[in-house]
């Protein structure tokens, strides 16, 4: 059925938090670009007059006739919701009814529109298929351009012009000559407002609008973005298919070689499977009842519970980190918002992962049943609440951790050309150091390592180097792993599962402590008594300090710190094997294996890199390993 858009019942409007909050040409734009993604755009173009407070959006979605065009700019008009049940299941980013209202308040607005002929159900069909050439240019003299959606099917009805007064209501229409697709201008924005024009400059006009495109363009990766600032194009985002591509297309300093990408399938919420569990009942007790229930079937735009996802890019903490938490980000339903108790998760998960005042790259986008969500929180609906807060906290956690693991799932394979492999196995004998994943056979007999952490076979001492680095063999290439932060992050994690204090027969004497410092020991659980002047007595020291000869110096490092994770950090530092120590061969081989295991095994507890992997595929373009039959003979 085609998109109509009409106006709200009174019943619903009063159940609607507060009207768009457009305070700015950035929130403006955020408002138009919701409404295009909504219409399926796949490419969207902005184009921003700063100076002149004008803002013009167009795209290539599905459009409007005039009868919807007429309507569009009224009070509380939406073709997204119906009925006062819409509010509790929003699988669109509008649905108030108020954005093209408010502009046409705050500005003159002014829409081309043409419809393509897709109704909402064969949009959602067509999305992910649309495609629309990204050299094309969409404007030309404030007109989209007739041929931008070549091959998109030709539409013989006219687009048409209207322009609407600031009660919304069309007081100009005439027809347009335009290709499928909406064109949004306002012009003299908030000049009936002209305090709203104080404060902001347009260089922090720009960067504005720039951030809010890039928050929407994460979450939505097949969108062809452009912004441009009158008519010089300011930034492109090309699309891509999933959000570790777009990422490093406008994230200073992060490349794709940084980011580590996850997706998960998520179960659904204990309060959501009791309500779907509910719901087969009622179907059930209708059944043998004889009733007929008619109940809305899963599509894209309202999942059901299961089929939520979790979709997850992270920075690796040993390659990329910020000076601030500006790209810890979380996404729900294909909208970044502000959650500060998934925030917050995603923090503790990378805690003593970067360095110090770093912070982690992470972008956790949710997808999940919408019956989860009440978007109906926050004006510009940055703000949501999410019905089972410690479940998607507990999902979120999870998958960090699952991310930043050392396994298969996370370590691919490095792809070597078919010709290069068939001239490397003719020209050598398969050993020990192999080429393939695959290749080594796994001589437990135990389950697909594909499907585990790297194990003994996968991961095996071979060298020293210079008694501090360890040179461990890979079915993928070779590692250097330094033995010190390798064995501080093992020992780190074993006290923060278990801080362990230890009875000493014989006290340690400690000198010249503070008040504060005497605090910070009891702090820890680690009671001194004064035993002379200046001198106090500690009976009971961490497990790992308890036979070190410089327990004393540890104590009082110990007392410097305010907090036990502090603590534990100093501890694991100071106790683990110093740089310089000889190892055995099977020495090496423990500590790695217990490295791997460990949750965090990427960074020590002080956010430095633990291994530097050179991988085969970089040994063979380095050495020239394709040359070795023809071209290394003079063929």
């Amino acid at each position: 059925m085609p998109v109509t858009i009409q106006t709200l019942p009174a019943e619903v409007i009063n159940l609607i938090a507060a009207g768009e909050v457009i305070d700015s040409i950035a929130a403006a734009v955020r408002e138009l670009v919701e409404n295009s993604l909504d219409a399926g755009a796949t490419r969207i173009v902005v184009s921003v007059w700063p100076e002149q407070w004008r803002v013009q959006v167009a795209d290539n979605g599905t459009g409007m006739d005039l009868e919807n065009l007429q309507q569009a700019a009224s009070p509380h008009s939406t073709s997204k919701i119906t009925t006062e049940a819409d509010l509790y299941k929003i699988a669109t980013l509008g649905f108030r009814g108020e954005a093209l209202h408010s502009l046409a308040q705050l500005g003159c607005l002014e829409v081309l529109s043409r419809s393509n002929d897709l109704g909402l159900g064969d949009f959602w069909e067509n999305r992910q298929s649309a495609e629309t050439p990204p050299s094309s240019p969409l404007l030309r003299g404030g007109v989209e351009n007739s041929s931008f959606n070549e091959g998109r099917g030709q539409n013989a009805r006219s687009g048409w012009r209207v322009v609407y007064n600031n009660a919304g209501a069309a007081v100009e229409v005439e027809t347009a000559a335009i290709a499928p697709g909406t064109v949004v201008t306002v012009s003299d924005l908030f000049g009936n407002w002209p305090v709203r024009r104080t404060f902001l400059t347009p260089a922090q006009q720009m960067r504005s609008i720039q951030s809010i495109i890039q928050q929407i363009a994460i979450c939505h990766p097949q969108v062809n973005w452009q912004l441009r600032q009158a008519n010089t194009p300011c930034f492109y985002i090309t699309p891509s298919s999933t959000a570790e591509q777009i990422l490093p297309q406008f994230v200073r300093g992060v490349r794709s070689s940084d980011l580590q990408y996850l997706k998960l399938d998520l179960p659904a919420s204990p309060q959501n499977q009791k309500a779907a569990n509910l719901l087969l009942e009622t179907q059930l007790v209708g059944a043998k009842a004889g009733h007929n229930y008619q109940f809305p079937m899963p599509n894209a735009q309202c999942p059901m519970p299961n089929s939520q996802s979790l979709e997850l890019v992270i920075g690796l903490p040993d390659r990329c980190h910020r000076r601030r938490p500006d790209w810890v980000k979380v996404a729900v339903n294909r909208r970044v918002v502000r959650s500060p108790e998934l925030e917050q998760t995603i923090l503790s998960a990378f805690a003593r992962t970067c360095p110090r005042d770093r912070y982690p790259v992470c972008f956790v986008h949710l997808q999940i049943s919408p019956s989860e969500i009440d978007w109906n929180r926050h004006p510009a609906k940055a703000e949501i609440y999410l019905h089972d807060p410690s479940f998607w906290q507990a999902q979120v956690s999870a998958a960090i951790d699952r991310a930043l693991h050392l396994n298969d799932e996370v370590l691919p394979a490095p792809h070597i050309p078919d010709r290069v492999g068939q001239l490397l196995k003719a020209s050598e004998q398969k050993s020990a150091y192999s080429v393939g994943i695959g290749d080594r056979p796994n001589d437990e007999g135990g389950e697909d390592p594909k499907n585990s952490k790297i194990g003994l076979m996968e991961l095996r001492a071979i060298a020293q180097v210079h008694n501090t680095y360890i040179v461990a063999e890979h079915s993928s290439g070779m590692w250097l792993i330094e033995q010190h932060i390798a064995h501080e992050r093992v020992l780190y994690e074993k006290l923060c599962a278990a801080w362990q204090l230890k009875n000493l027969e014989k006290p340690v004497i400690l000198s010249q402590l503070s008040a504060l410092q005497i605090e910070n020991l009891s702090r820890l659980g680690l009671e001194v008594e004064i035993f002379g002047e200046q001198l106090w007595a500690a009976r009971e020291v961490p497990e790992l300090l308890a036979d070190r000869d410089d327990c004393a110096a540890a104590l009082f490092e110990l007392s410097k710190v305010a907090d036990l994770q502090a603590a534990q950090v100093a501890t694991a530092c100071r106790s683990a094997i110093r740089n310089g120590t000889s190892l055995s061969l099977l020495q090496m081989q423990n500590l790695l294996n217990e490295w791997q295991q460990t949750r965090n095994p990427r960074t020590c507890p002080h956010g430095r890199p633990i291994y530097f992997a050179l991988e085969e595929s970089t040994l063979a373009r380095i050495f020239r390993r394709s040359w070795v039959i023809g071209k290394s003979h003079g063929i």
